[in-house]
């Protein structure tokens, strides 16, 4: 296994452990509005830390497509939680996976070979059993089927502005991702200050960890592997949502569950196991 998908692998882990901060967080302030404030502590943060070097000007427009991406999937997903289960949500964003392949395809000319079509079935499986979904749609299921699509141009235009200086790009898709949630939020829900330690909690872990960390490491070493195996190393999300939501809530996976999470590693090991010549 690369340095990279291991990097990879613990951005994903990071990520996986936001969904009970999140869904804390949630009783204490609107969903865009959550997102406004992560985002703009986060790019805040950038800033204090690298100051100048994040403003790099020719880095602006890749990172306002890359915002828009971020904006539209974080969107999508709460709002299409009002109107779903979790358990839907989960797996519908999940199908980034399933897209992110078709997406590259076209974008970056990169091709599939029979080992990914193998990886790719075992994956989507893994995240139907590991969600306890149902194959019946409603409106959330769809705003959430535009959200998995808006993260799986997110990891190949990430892939696709890879020579562009990491933390500048980082910074900026943070920064515009900020500025849209701030606009809806002050059109759409009002700005109320966050009061409350657990409010505060879930902010600065989705802010320092689950953004700043989290992004730059995507943007720095995403480009050392293909965009369709990044997806699949992305897909342990769930897994590590799971293992994050048993530690803070003792919630456990049903049997099928537990098969699933097991087809997913199985998908992830069989893409990354091996180098290709």
């Amino acid at each position: 296994m690369k340095k990279a998908e291991l990097v990879l692998l613990g951005i994903t882990a990071i990520w996986g452990f936001t969904f009970p901060a999140m869904k804390v967080s949630l009783d204490y302030v609107s969903p865009i509005l959550f997102l406004a404030y992560r985002f703009g502590i986060a790019s805040l943060l950038m800033l204090l830390i690298f100051r100048n070097r994040v403003l790099q000007t020719d880095t602006i427009k890749e990172g306002f497509i890359l915002g828009i991406t971020l904006f539209f999937g974080h969107g999508f997903q709460i709002i299409g939680l009002k109107y779903t289960t979790a358990s839907n949500s989960a797996f519908i964003t999940s199908l980034y996976v399933v897209f992110t392949p078709f997406i590259a395809y076209f974008i970056l000319k990169d091709r599939l070979e029979l080992r990914d079509f193998v990886s790719l079935i075992f994956a989507v499986m893994g995240l139907y059993l590991i969600s306890g979904a149902s194959v019946r749609f409603n409106k959330g299921d769809l705003l959430t089927v535009l959200c998995a699509l808006s993260f799986a141009f997110q990891i190949v235009l990430v892939q696709k502005f890879k020579e562009r200086d990491y933390l500048s790009l980082a910074f900026w898709q943070i920064f515009w991702n900020f500025m849209f949630s701030l606009v809806y939020s002050v059109i759409f829900e009002g700005i109320r200050y966050p009061s409350g330690y657990l409010l505060w909690l879930g902010i600065l872990y989705t802010s320092v960890f689950a953004t700043v960390i989290a992004f730059t490491l995507q943007i720095k070493y995403q480009k050392e592997t293909k965009a369709h195996r990044a997806a699949l190393i992305y897909s342990a999300e769930p897994i590590f949502g799971h293992i994050s939501a048993f530690l803070t809530m003792g919630e456990i996976l049903s049997l099928k569950g537990y098969v699933g999470a097991a087809l997913i590693l199985g998908a992830i090991w069989n893409e990354i196991r091996n180098e290709r010549g």
